[in-house]
């Protein structure tokens, strides 16, 4: 079950980005997605998607490395 949930944190932020990139992509090409009503904030919803996702993807990432004692000393907990 736990490997279940980890897949779900994994694959929604994933989702998440490849939407941001979709709609930086379309911008690209000046396609305007229905409920967005202008391209510069179609890029900035983009933008934020990925960063987002990222952000999310890279801290369960870094939780899960400083569970296990695989990060550098200065993130380890003080003991």
């Amino acid at each position: 079950m736990q490997r279940y949930l980890a897949l779900i944190v994994v694959v929604i932020p994933v989702i998440m980005a490849v939407m941001g990139i979709k709609l930086i992509r379309d911008l690209t090409f000046g396609i305007l997605q229905p409920p967005i009503p202008f391209l510069w904030l179609q890029f900035f919803i983009g933008l934020a998607l990925i960063g987002g996702g990222l952000w999310l993807v890279g801290g369960f990432v870094f939780y899960r490395d400083k569970k296990r004692n695989k990060v550098q000393q200065r993130f380890q907990p003080k003991k």
